[in-house]
């Protein structure tokens, strides 16, 4: 179970070496969280609201990459299924809200 729970922590180990994981973690970490965010939340936001947003987010993907690394926490594993349910969901609800349309457009 070790294997398969840490499978993205041990490539990048094993292929980059342990001088920069942290900010490479950094960088996965903080781009599938925009991604999930994005995926996440329909409703757009202010310039400013947003802004707030992805510097609250720089300073929580720190914390969180803080975890991955030194606690060996799997949350770029974790981050990848939310992404993936994130966007099975979005997608069938574009589907969904097409062929509404689509009847209702014909009725």
């Amino acid at each position: 179970m070790d294997t398969f729970q840490f499978l993205v922590f041990d490539y990048i180990l094993n292929t980059y070496g342990v001088e920069n994981v942290f900010w490479i973690f950094y960088g996965l970490n903080l781009v599938l969280s925009i991604i999930a965010y994005k995926l996440g939340f329909a409703r757009k936001l202010p310039l400013v609201k947003s802004i707030v947003v992805y510097i609250l987010l720089l300073v929580g993907v720190y914390i969180i990459t803080i975890f991955s690394t030194v606690m060996r926490m799997p949350s770029v594993e974790s981050l990848i299924v939310i992404n993936l349910v994130l966007a099975i969901y979005r997608t069938r609800l574009h589907f969904q809200r097409k062929a509404k349309n689509r009847n209702t457009s014909n009725v």
